[in-house]
């Protein structure tokens, strides 16, 4: 009988690890992806855009980004997708902050090139994984 358990119980486990490699592979092989933020302002004021980020433990520090400036980094995926990079963003009193890169949400989002664009505009703040198509996700106000 306790072999049946054992037997079992190494079953489940390598069918979890499985299942897992191939729901989400780029978690088991800690793949690297770039993200970028853009200062996507039209107006072409002197306030500039200002960016503050973390990812895990790590502080990445801040920057004052002008019309057109970004604000780049790379982050390795967790094997359990958790990884996180969040952003700080302040635009004359209005502060936003946001997730740049959450590992479940965006494994499949940035695409095969494993690039993550936000494009910063007055009226809110857009995606896209191929700078091409952007999407727009939230606004300043919500």
């Amino acid at each position: 009988m306790r072999r049946i358990y054992s037997f079992l119980l190494m079953f489940l486990l390598a069918a979890f690890v499985i299942f897992m490699s191939m729901e989400e592979s780029e978690n088991f092989s800690g793949a690297k992806y770039d993200i970028r933020v853009v200062n996507g302002f039209t107006d072409n004021s002197s306030l500039a855009l200002v960016i503050w980020c973390s990812s895990g433990d790590e502080n990445l520090g801040g920057r004052a980004l002008q019309v057109g400036d970004d604000y780049s980094w790379s982050v390795e995926t967790s094997l359990w997708g958790t990884t996180l990079s969040r952003c700080t963003m302040k635009w004359d009193a209005i502060r936003k902050q946001f997730d740049a890169f959450h590992g479940r949400r965006d494994v499949r989002r940035c695409g095969p090139l494993r690039t993550c664009f936000w494009l910063v505009r007055e009226d809110g703040f857009y995606f896209s994984n191929d700078q091409v198509n952007w999407k727009k996700v939230f606004s300043w106000y919500v």
